[in-house]
């Protein structure tokens, strides 16, 4: 089980008070008690004590409201050992999923409104599939998620999207390299047509960055770069705490950085990109003689097993990235980044490298404040991602039997 965090709703007390509704206030805190059990590991025991000193509200109070809640199924109790009664925000209060397309997947997990991950799946997918069988799949993964939780279609609240590809500012694909049969796609409007509810879309690397940044490598550090080295090679940044997405929605393509304006084609037109050099499909070029059609689990393991030209491939793509890396970080100046992605897997063989690179190419001061690890969270960056990007669009309704 994942826990993942939710921000506050910013309730305002003071204002509340000023306008004289003594209805206003009480659902204000109402809504301070629900962001009290969205905010922080959604695994812990909660008891009302803890609602009380997060919320800043009295403990009469909020014994009150929980009750009231109680009573609209909104929330629930469970008796835990040690610290007395836990609360926790019901099922019935509805359901978010997360899906992550990429290359080769498709990914999707159910959650519910407290953030705790119920159900999770992950298929294999053609890199040249339509969208429509891409959504297809989807349709039918959700039904049986659904149906291995015993709930229906009308429980999903929301539904968050990561797709590989830039998405521009009228939601759109904006790039045929990756997902060929995407481009041009509104994947938000016929998601939400396939899905009968609201999807929140964005870039994969986005959302391995809000993943990492909110439960995974880089809790804590509210500047940071979370980098996706895969089929492509993108980056996720926060900023100030928060996901910056750039003027047109498309910020973080550092693969395409130009490392050798005379080097190979990449993908995107242009020539010697950083992603040429880095992918993992640059990788199984470099290593097609030695190691054919090798999955990238099959190359970790000959690097462990003293492979002189898999360590050294591994090396020199660390290098590389180790040169992007620390131009980024001389522009932003994070203090964290966290590396996703199948190259991920390379662990230390791959990390070295990246951190001499840094080392050489990035300004003193920035690269012995920078943290650089892989990330925590592995291959599911994307999906809980895209299940808190669900979460933040989703209020918690307060039936008006309560409110």
């Amino acid at each position: 089980m994942v826990a993942m965090t939710a921000p506050t709703h910013n309730s305002s007390l003071g204002s509340v008070r000023a306008g004289g509704s003594t209805a206003a206030l009480r659902v204000a805190n109402q809504r301070r008690v629900i962001d009290a059990l969205r905010t922080g590991d959604a695994t812990a025991s909660i008891t009302q004590a803890d609602i009380a000193r997060t919320a800043g509200l009295a403990p009469a109070t909020v014994s009150n409201i929980v009750r009231e809640l109680l009573l609209a199924g909104v929330v629930e109790t469970v008796s835990g050992p040690g610290r007395g009664t836990a609360v926790l925000i019901s099922r019935r209060a509805g359901l978010i999923a997360g899906l992550d397309i990429g290359h080769r997947h498709l990914r999707m997990a159910i959650g519910d409104l407290a953030g705790r991950v119920l159900a999770e799946h992950r298929l294999p997918l053609a890199p040249d599939h339509p969208f429509t069988q891409g959504l297809d799949m989807a349709e039918e993964m959700l039904e049986q998620l659904l149906g291995e939780l015993q709930a229906a279609r009308a429980d999903v609240l929301a539904v968050g999207m990561g797709l590989p590809a830039p998405i521009d500012a009228a939601g759109l694909v904006a790039a045929a390299s990756i997902l060929p049969g995407w481009v041009g796609v509104d994947a938000r409007a016929e998601a939400a047509a396939r899905f009968g509810c609201p999807v929140h879309l964005d870039n994969d690397a986005n959302l391995g960055a809000l993943a990492e940044h909110r439960i995974g490598a880089g809790a804590g550090h509210d500047c940071m770069v979370y980098l996706k080295v895969s089929s492509g090679v993108g980056a996720g940044l926060i900023l100030d705490g928060r996901l910056f997405h750039g003027g047109a929605g498309t910020a973080g393509e550092i693969g395409h950085l130009t490392v050798d304006s005379n080097g190979p084609i990449c993908r995107c037109g242009s020539r010697g990109c950083l992603e040429a050099y880095t992918s993992v499909g640059a990788v199984g070029d470099m290593l097609h003689q030695q190691h054919p059609n090798a999955a990238m689990k099959e190359l970790v393991a000959a690097a462990q097993e003293g492979d002189v030209a898999v360590r050294r491939t591994f090396e020199d793509v660390g290098s590389h990235l180790g040169w992007g890396v620390a131009m980024l970080a001389n522009l932003i100046n994070p203090s964290a980044l966290v590396i996703g992605g199948d190259m991920a897997q390379a662990g230390d063989f791959l990390l070295d490298s990246v951190r001499g690179g840094v080392r050489r190419h990035a300004l003193a001061s920035v690269s012995s404040t920078l943290t650089l690890t892989v990330s925590s969270l592995g291959d599911r960056s994307g999906v809980i991602g895209a299940l808190l990007l669900a979460l933040d669009h989703t209020e918690v309704i307060l039936p008006a039997a309560v409110s």
